[in-house]
């Protein structure tokens, strides 16, 4: 792995274990012992690659950019207690059949659809 995706990455970690108010620039280099030069570089090309937002942001009289994941990874929580997890007829769901996630009246109430 090259540098730049070594950092790539340890950004991409950091990021996903801090709240969603996300990191200043400034100090993402510091906590990464990285120069402003990788560190600018490297945030660059996660934001081509649409990874993060980059928001400026003026900070004890300097300008930098505060740093978000731009999509937050799924945490297996939030779909422990999906009906599909424990339903008898899961074998036999599929689209177009009588047995479908459409017309899953325990899915759509999961989910919050009205049926």
């Amino acid at each position: 792995m090259s540098k730049h995706d070594e950092l790539e990455y340890k950004v991409l970690q950091m990021l996903m274990t801090r709240s969603s108010e996300g990191i200043l620039q400034c100090n993402l280099w510091k906590d990464l012992d990285a120069s402003s030069r990788e560190g600018s570089r490297v945030t660059l090309k996660l934001e081509n690659k649409s990874l993060i937002l980059r928001e400026r942001e003026l900070f004890n009289g300097r300008w930098t950019y505060r740093i978000h994941l731009k999509r937050r990874p799924t945490e297996i929580d939030s779909i422990m207690d999906v009906p599909c997890v424990s339903c008898l007829e899961i074998e036999k769901c599929e689209n177009n059949s009588n047995v479908s996630p459409t017309a899953c009246k325990q899915l759509n109430q999961w989910l919050g659809i009205a049926c």
